[in-house]
Parts: structure tokens; sequence; C-alpha cells
């Protein structure tokens, strides 16, 4: 039988490059990893206008 405190454990997907260039490899990657997220683009949209926002405030 699997040792059970397997299931307790996370780990980080495989990665490229070495140092500050270290990344995940997104052929490693799954959408068990929360790397799908419909609404990025529109996420990304709001944070700019917000972002511009302030800077006009300040």
């Amino acid at each position: 039988m699997a040792d059970p405190l397997d299931k307790a454990v996370s780990k980080a997907p495989a990665t490229l490059g070495e140092g500050c260039l270290s990344r995940y490899d997104p052929d490693d990657l799954s959408p068990e990893d929360g790397t799908e997220f419909p609404g990025a683009a529109e996420l990304w949209e709001q944070m700019q206008d917000d972002s511009d926002d302030t800077a006009e405030g300040a």
C-alpha cells in the first residue's frame, strides 16, 4: 500500500532554467495546478485602469 502521507504534501511542477531565469515548465502544468484562469485578461485590464487612476490622483 502507498504511504498515506504522500497525499498530504504538495509538489511543485518541474522547472526550466536556473536562478532568476527559473520558471515552471509549461508542458508540466495542468488544470490541477491552477493554470486555467478565464478572467485573467479582464482582471489585468481592471488592475491597469486602477493603477492609472491612482497615478493621476497623485
